[in-house]
């Protein structure tokens, strides 16, 4: 149990969700023209969640010192697992994801796409080790990060299958995929600054120069509910645009991301303890879900 929470195993189960509606429930229905079978997608998954999980590991390998201080409780690495155990274990998932990434790209026939799961398995690394101190970086490029695992499915599955008849319609369904990697970088990147002014303390001491450290924990909030409303006007402008005909989706829409987005802003005014923070972050990785799981509204609303 206590390397299931190593690699934090709840998230990698919702990047494998994400791919697999992307597939299933995207791509699939439409009869869009895909390269990967059942394996194919299967290895695409492994290859993504193996390297997610050595990001992961290195993670708490360098945060040992934070979160002594910030979550004591669920402190892993020097408690549970030795520090060279987790190392050991960071060089085996990320051989594994790099390596399946390797035949994956081989079997797609575009072999530069592996040089995607190299980046990706560097830029983690160097996030864990060096620009998650840095003021924003290590957020954006840890949200990017976290968009890159949707697009993926749209790299793997739509570009090999690219002709010159079927050219508009796969970069139509590119463009949707790259929509919702583009809401989850935007509410990934929210949750992070949450997350970084609810560890303002174990940051601070550990000497790390992240947004509310930089700019204080006051001001951090203030630009936290500003950027709220960016994907809260976005939803609410894509619902008007492109769901009104729809009454399902448009009451999924509003029920399950507008409504949590505008508790949050509410949420934010009034927030100040480390608990209320953790409970802004916990919200905004359940509009995170409830985004990815409205996927299944092309399938059951849209096509019908």
């Amino acid at each position: 149990m206590k390397l299931l929470n190593l690699i934090r195993w709840k998230n990698l189960l919702m990047i494998a969700l994400v791919q697999l509606l992307i597939k299933y429930a995207l791509l699939e229905p439409f009869g869009v023209n895909t390269s990967l079978n059942g394996v194919g997608i299967s290895i695409l998954i492994l290859a993504t969640i193996c390297i997610a999980a050595a990001g992961n590991i290195i993670n708490d390998i360098s945060d040992t010192e934070t979160d002594a201080i910030n979550k004591p409780n669920k402190l892993i690495v020097g408690k549970n697992i030795s520090e060279k155990n987790a190392y050991n274990l960071f060089i085996i998932f990320n051989v594994t994801g790099v390596g399946l990434g390797f035949y994956l790209s081989h079997l797609v026939e575009k072999s530069a796409f592996f040089s995607l799961f190299v980046i990706v398995s560097v830029l983690l690394y160097i996030y864990a080790t060096y620009l998650k101190r840095t003021l924003l970086v290590g957020n954006i490029i840890i949200s990017i990060l976290v968009a890159l695992s949707l697009i993926f499915v749209g790299i793997f599955e739509l570009l090999p299958s690219i002709t010159s008849l079927n050219k508009q319609t796969q970069l139509t369904f590119f463009k949707v995929i790259f929509d919702y990697a583009l809401f989850a970088f935007i509410i990934n990147l929210l949750r992070e600054i949450a997350k970084d002014i609810e560890d303002i303390d174990g940051d601070y001491k550990a000497g790390m120069n992240t947004l509310p450290i930089a700019i204080g924990r006051e001001r951090s909030k203030n630009f936290l509910i500003i950027l709220n409303f960016i994907p809260l006007l976005g939803i609410i402008y894509y619902i008007n645009s492109s769901l009104y005909k729809q009454p399902i989706a448009v009451s999924y829409f509003l029920l399950l991301i507008v409504g949590p987005l505008i508790y949050n802003s509410i949420k934010l005014f009034t927030a100040k303890t480390k608990s209320e923070f953790h409970h802004i972050s916990s919200v905004y990785k359940l509009i995170m879900l409830f985004g990815m799981l409205s996927l299944l509204l092309y399938k059951f609303v849209i096509l019908n």
